[in-house]
């Protein structure tokens, strides 16, 4: 390796670096990483061997990316015609090896990854999506395009994850799992199709949610999952029975949300 910054920012004589890429203090780069125009990376950052970043990516604060993983490629969007677009990574994140994540499409418009993630070998986070904060994904999850992925969300294995699908948080989803619609938050699924089996109240509790709280959420998810009772009549009966909280408010207003769009998926617009 050879230094290029009187501190510890580390750049091996074989990577080829855009001359406009803002490169921060305590940085290493790698053999044979590729990075290009508009490109930033945040002070103490490590990039192993055969790297590829490529244009208008910014990437945080003390990532580690690992080597095959290719950051910032132009999305898998026939609509996409090579306008300006951005992927914006955080702070603190792991990216395992052969990662791929895309730019977003839409002139402007940014695909966004969180702070303190875990993406394991050969994920893929598509066009236009946003993770929020500590997610793991163990390998090979593939996100397609403009999905949301909330805080604290556990993804099994090789689990296939639909466009315009939102992942409420604290979520876990079991391997193999096909996720045609949203995914309610707290919520433990699995399947092909998917369906809810239980409350994450293991997740819930560490994450420090009341025991109070937990009740309730217990109640509503039997509610909603394991009465006959269809959607609205569940969420009439929550609204009457279950005692208010932050978490169940916040659950109901996702459910409720989840119903205004199509194929239960909240994000995408009823088709008439």
């Amino acid at each position: 390796m050879e230094n290029t910054d009187t501190m510890t920012t580390k750049i091996h004589a074989s990577a080829i670096i855009d001359p406009g890429a803002e490169i921060g203090e305590g940085v290493e780069i790698g053999p044979y990483c590729i990075i290009g125009k508009n490109v930033r990376i945040g002070d103490g950052t490590k990039l192993a061997a055969h790297i590829v970043i490529e244009t208008n990516t910014t990437i945080g604060q003390n990532c580690t990316v690992l080597s095959g993983a290719v950051l910032g490629g132009a999305p898998q969007d026939y609509k996409f015609k090579g306008e300006p677009t951005f992927l914006v990574i955080g702070d603190n994140n792991i990216i395992r090896e052969c990662v791929t994540l895309h730019r977003a499409s839409g002139e402007g418009h940014a695909t966004t990854i969180g702070n303190n993630n875990m993406l394991m070998a050969y994920c893929h986070v598509g066009h236009n999506c946003t993770l929020g904060n500590c997610i793991t994904m163990a390998n090979t999850v593939g996100i397609s395009g403009h999905v949301i992925v909330e805080d604290k969300v556990v993804f099994g294995g090789i689990v296939g994850v639909h466009q315009n699908v939102r992942i409420g948080k604290l979520a876990m989803i079991g391997g193999f799992s096909k996720i045609l619609q949203d995914v309610p938050p707290f919520s433990m699924v699995e399947g092909r199709p998917t369906r809810v089996y239980d409350l994450n109240k293991i997740g819930l509790r560490r994450n420090g949610v009341g025991p109070q709280s937990r009740a309730g959420l217990r109640m509503a998810y039997k509610l909603l999952y394991r009465s006959n009772l269809n959607t609205s009549q569940a969420l009439e009966a929550i609204e009457r029975e279950v005692e208010p909280s932050p978490e169940l408010e916040y659950l109901v207003n996702f459910i409720k949300s989840q119903r205004q769009g199509y194929a239960g998926r909240q994000l995408e617009a009823p088709r008439f």
